[in-house]
């Protein structure tokens, strides 16, 4: 049961993550915005997930994994409750801090417990990608569900009301089960030794920019392909650009599940995360040059299956050169230096998309992958230099 509030909590943490990019259609038409205020709300929702990741491991220490778990999924059905019915700007940019609240909170719980409740605690790696297989699940289900239900004549409002109370279920699912004692987040005491660390500052930078490709591509896919197919204003186009958000998290899963099988994952990892990525960068290239939206629905299909195994593999090569009880803080450490990724890229393509397309953005999102090759090599020559060490 532990197990299944683990997964649980990835999945909410992945409905918190690719929620207003699932909704970004009808929120701009609800609230009357544009591309750069759908940027602004990704900003305000990762900029909260970034300061609550420093404060809720230390809480997680002290009053264990139980009450974190239930008040992240009552936050989370919270702020989905009042997304759904949000008049104003304002009082949507509220219920993405809440978003953000219990996004990370959820976000402690399941990835400080998959890597020991998973494969008996000895493949960290494999355990990261198995319970990260439920956030690629989520990112199927989510959009799908939602222009499945508004196609079926379900209003906007009535549709997150649904999902609001599946994941206020998983908060009472989380009070049955007793938890293991796991370190779990981020200790200060440890973090200033542990950011002099190259293998924690590299994997840091390295989940900054893989966060940030995921993250933008995920939030800006319904609205590119939207514009691809014809406007918001033709419904077939918006139905069929909430399907192909749901195969860009069918790939996602599929990719981790299939990763979660390499038994030699974490040794071959920084190689990995280099290959995967080059292929991701292939694939946004001709995203950005396609005019017809079957391309651009292949495209994205091919990022996700790239991108999936990448963030579990940069864990668990950060944490196979550290011991286990230092699992919680470097987790806290990577997970809220890659948080500045999303925070600003998505933003950055709502920004630049002003007067332009999404498509004509995405050459940043090329660059920022570049970068992430550069990190992997370093990650693999610093691992490579910690096995001859030891």
């Amino acid at each position: 049961m532990v197990a299944t509030v683990a997964i649980l909590s990835v999945f909410t943490l992945a409905v918190c993550f690719i929620l207003i990019g699932a909704v970004s259609v009808e929120l701009k038409a609800r609230l009357g915005v544009g591309n750069a205020e759908i940027g602004a709300l990704t900003f305000t929702f990762f900029l909260t997930c970034l300061v609550v990741q420093l404060v809720v491991g230390p809480l997680v220490d002290r009053y264990g994994h139980k009450p974190i778990a239930v008040v992240g999924f009552c936050f989370a059905s919270l702020s989905i409750f009042l997304l759904a019915y949000a008049p104003t700007l304002a009082l949507t940019k509220l219920a993405t801090v809440f978003l953000g609240c219990g996004a990370i909170c959820c976000n402690t719980v399941g990835n400080t417990l998959l890597p020991v409740v998973l494969f008996d605690g000895r493949e960290p790696a494999r355990a990261s990608n198995l319970g990260n297989g439920f956030v690629g699940l989520a990112f199927v289900l989510v959009p799908l569900s939602i222009v499945t239900l508004i196609g079926l004549g379900w209003s906007y409002s009535l549709t997150l009301s649904v999902i609001a109370a599946l994941v206020l279920g998983f908060a009472l699912f989380a009070l049955i089960p007793a938890y293991p004692a796991v370190a779990t987040g981020f200790a200060f005491s440890r973090a200033l030794g542990l950011l002099r660390r190259p293998a924690v500052l590299v994997g840091g930078l390295a989940l900054l920019c893989y966060l940030g490709l995921e993250i933008g591509i995920s939030t800006w896919t319904r609205t590119l392909m939207t514009d691809l197919g014809g406007g918001a204003d033709n419904p077939a186009a918006v139905r069929h650009a909430g399907w192909v958000l749901s195969l860009f998290g069918l790939a996602m899963a599929l990719g981790r599940f299939g990763s979660s099988a390499i038994k030699n994952l974490t040794e071959i990892g920084s190689r990995v995360v280099a290959g995967c990525t080059m292929v991701a960068m292939l694939a946004i290239g001709v995203l950005i040059k396609a005019a017809q939206p079957v391309t651009a629905a292949a495209a994205i299909i091919v990022i996700g299956l790239a991108l999936a195994p990448i963030f579990a593999t940069i864990v668990g090569v950060t944490f196979d050169q550290f011991e286990p009880d230092l699992y919680g803080s470097i987790f806290g450490i990577i997970f809220s230096v890659g948080l500045i990724g999303p925070a600003f890229l998505p933003r950055l393509i709502g920004t630049l998309s002003v007067g332009r397309t999404v498509q004509q953005s995405l050459p940043v999102a090329v660059g920022v992958g570049a970068l992430l090759i550069l990190l992997a090599l370093i990650m693999g020559r610093i691992r490579s230099g910690h096995r001859q060490a030891a």
